[in-house]
């Protein structure tokens, strides 16, 4: 198990370090960059434009060679540094403080809902094949899978202004532990929306893997022993179902990332989401570069936690 968590441990590192190049390379790809739309908003009339872009490069550090850039921001990252803002001139890590609660209880929530929904909708499903509540079921995971978040998100908005359940409008960027109420009401309807979608996929998986596994002999010799329906579902089949679905699981909540940045531009949240496409759209390319390597970090050692839990869920799996 040491050996096999090294050698992932270093194929993590690999990756980041791809990742990181390309994203390096993608953003310096992007036409126009951060001196030249600073300069085209503060020109000033008589003075000289391309003169004022090339000082701003300057200053930057943006007139160096690519090679030159790429192997200072290589050298920042080894040293924990994730680059600083061309507008505020503060630190990625500073820029992220406030955010990182707001996009985690975001998180949070989606994937509690995802789980929670997707977990018993694929369970019943399967135990109640070719009902009515397995059409139901399996129509409802259908539309998840096929309606993209934001989509499930307005239809959500449309649906609680239509039945005037509360006011969308929320003031400022409230927390469950400062205003549970107001939070409440920013995350819901995101918070749905993402768990629908993030969960859809779980609940066709796990209806198809506990098919399987219900009709293994083992199962037939726990109804022979008389054990309850119940019983035989929860211990006996879940366990062994929970085993393919345990990937997608692993994959969905890397898959969020994408939806929450979405989602938060939608619904005004302060969060990690929306300030990674700000960056992006203003070409300040430092924090943009530093917060998705970080999130890269997250995702790898998320992949790397789900497949250390197969070890617990299965004792027959060995790592070497």
């Amino acid at each position: 198990m040491t050996n096999y968590i090294i050698r992932r441990l270093l194929l993590n590192v690999l990756v980041l370090w791809f990742v990181a190049t390309m994203v390096f390379v993608g953003a310096h790809a992007l036409p126009g960059d951060f001196a030249a739309k600073r300069v085209a908003s503060t020109i000033v009339a008589g003075l000289d434009q391309q003169k004022a872009v090339e000082y701003a490069r300057h200053e930057m550090g943006l007139d160096k060679p690519l090679w030159r850039q790429y192997v200072t921001f290589m050298s920042d990252l080894a040293h924990g540094d994730l680059g600083r803002s061309y507008e505020s001139h503060r630190t990625t890590w500073h820029e992220l403080g406030g955010r990182v609660t707001t996009t985690l209880e975001l998180g949070v929530i989606i994937v509690f809902i995802s789980f929670a929904l997707s977990i018993p909708v694929g369970v019943i499903s399967a135990v109640k094949q070719d009902t009515w509540i397995d059409y139901l079921l399996r129509g409802f995971s259908i539309l998840g899978v096929a309606m993209p978040v934001f989509v499930v998100a307005i239809l959500l908005s449309l649906l609680v202004v239509k039945l005037s359940l509360f006011k969308i409008d929320v003031v400022g960027h409230p927390h469950f532990w400062t205003d549970p109420a107001g939070a409440a009401k920013l995350y819901v309807i995101p918070a749905i929306a993402g768990g629908i979608a993030g969960g859809a996929g779980i609940m066709r998986i796990l209806r198809s893997q506990m098919l399987e596994v219900l009709r293994q002999d083992y199962i037939r010799t726990a109804r022979a022993k008389g054990l309850r329906d119940t019983s035989i579902w929860v211990q006996h089949a879940m366990k062994n179902a929970m085993l393919p679905v345990l990937t997608v699981m692993g994959l969905t909540i890397s898959g969020m990332v994408g939806g929450q940045i979405i989602l938060e531009s939608m619904f005004n949240i302060d969060g990690v989401g929306r300030f990674l496409l700000a960056r992006l759209t203003s070409r300040d390319f430092p924090p943009f570069e530093g917060t998705v390597l970080l999130i890269a970090f997250v995702i790898v050692t998320v992949n790397l936690g789900v497949d250390l839990a197969y070890a617990w869920l299965d004792p027959r799996v060995r790592y070497t």
